[in-house]
């Protein structure tokens, strides 16, 4: 058999198991997986120590552009996810212009393929001007699906009354991402944003996000369209979407396994600050439950830089975001390593349940006929997270300074290896992700 790459002697996560095997891709696609002989190749890495992963997918990134390239772009977002050992990325519609139209999406995608080292999507925002193009909007090529912001956001992307909520979930049949936290109750709670960072979850408390998942999760029932809940930080809130996982998944961030408050405040200041905020230790522990439970459906990073100028304001003028598509990965090998996370569950999180998810076309399985996207880490590997690491524009890492075992040392993105033992090889030729309900 003659191919592009052959991958041999990696210990592989499949859906087969855990094994020593072989993997051999030609024209993008993964064409021989097992033990295999007689290959010839343009291409050989011996993967002899390291495990072999399904490309990893982070399907919630902010990447700025275009608009605000100063903290990020897509050249720069897409090499930190490279480097991080994710092989493609959702990117959410906050820029500015707002992501809204179909020259929007189809200026999007077209920067996407000039300068992206990733494969990349983009999601469509949901606003009351373009509620009657969504249906449309959402088949679009290159379209993750539809973002909706409840809580305080960028300008018309705000949707926070349960009829225009409704309006924009009866619109089209894509899964619709939620942004769950309620506008109402943080107007009212405004005036509790002051004086210090250590105030960001006494704002946006707990029954904020719990609201605002109630009340999208009952629109969804009614109008019967299903959704995905973004970065869930509530123990209380993974209760009530265990009971409704009919209609809806689930998302949370390494962030919010990670950290806790106060502490992340009292050490980080706002560099910790993000919406919806970083919680009480107990409600980190229920999220590592609802993870065990089964109830999590996908970890995404969040990403959403912002400079160190515009970080250090006092609060709260001080932009909530955090960079974290590089550091998505080893933080959950580090977990790993730590009996917090088997393997299968880093893969069902990370690439099967965006594929899941989202119905990606060909992505998210090591198997015959899928895209050659594969990530190659070293779990014995221990790394210290240092600002020369971190390849975003925005140069700092909530993460700088913190040891982890577990490393990826690989990237390969349809059958091109992209990132090789930390350096970018090669030159950007990301494409757009397909997905099944738009063939």
């Amino acid at each position: 058999m003659q191919v592009d790459l052959y991958v041999k002697n990696g210990t592989v996560v499949s859906h087969r198991g855990i094994e020593v095997a072989d993997i051999a891709i030609k024209d993008e696609k993964i064409v021989a997986y097992g033990d295999l002989k007689d290959i010839e190749a343009k291409e050989v890495i011996d993967a002899t120590g390291l495990h072999v992963l399904p490309g990893v997918i982070d399907t919630q990134v902010h990447f700025r552009e275009p608009g605000l390239e100063y903290k990020e772009d897509l050249a720069t977002g897409t090499a930190a996810a490279a480097m991080g050992g994710v092989t493609a990325i959702f990117e959410m519609p906050n820029t500015n212009p707002l992501t809204l139209t179909a020259a929007d999406m189809a200026d999007k995608v077209r920067r996407g393929r000039e300068k992206a080292w990733t494969d990349f999507a983009f999601f469509i925002g949901a606003a009351a001007e373009n509620v009657s193009e969504l249906a449309m909007l959402e088949r679009q090529e290159g379209v993750s699906g539809v973002k909706l912001f409840m809580g305080s956001s960028t300008g018309s992307l705000l949707v926070d009354n349960d009829e225009d909520i409704r309006r924009v979930l009866e619109a089209g049949s894509r899964r619709v991402a939620i942004h769950a936290e309620d506008e109402p109750r943080l107007l009212e709670r405004r005036h509790l944003a002051k004086d210090t960072v250590l105030n960001h979850p006494v704002w946006r408390d707990e029954e904020c996000a719990y609201r605002a998942t109630q009340r999208v999760l009952s629109i969804a029932r009614e109008t019967g369209r299903r959704i995905h809940v973004l970065h869930i930080t509530t123990k209380q809130e993974m209760e009530l979407l265990a009971q409704n996982k009919d209609i809806a998944t689930v998302e949370t961030t390494p962030q919010h396994l990670t950290l806790s408050s106060p502490t992340c405040y009292e050490e980080l200041g706002s560099f910790a600050q993000m919406n919806p905020p970083i919680r009480q230790e107990e409600h980190r522990l229920g999220l590592w439950q609802a993870l065990r439970d089964g109830i999590v459906d996908v970890i995404g990073s969040d990403h959403a830089p912002h400079t160190r100028e515009e970080k250090e304001r006092p609060y709260p003028e001080s932009p909530s975001g955090m960079p974290g598509v590089q550091t998505l990965l080893p933080l959950l090998l580090d977990h790993y390593n730590k009996g917090e996370l088997t393997l299968e569950n880093i893969v069902d999180l990370t690439s099967a349940g965006a594929a899941r998810i989202y119905g990606i076309a060909g992505k998210g399985r090591i198997g015959l006929g899928f895209d050659g996207d594969l990530t190659l880490v070293d779990l014995k590997r221990k790394e210290e997270i240092t600002e020369e690491w971190i390849a975003s524009k925005c140069g700092w890492s909530p993460f700088v300074g913190k040891t982890v075992q577990g490393w990826p040392v690989g990237t390969i993105i349809r059958g091109r290896q992209v990132m090789k033992d930390g350096e970018l090889i090669g030159t950007s030729a990301g494409q757009p992700v397909k997905f099944q309900e738009c063939m």
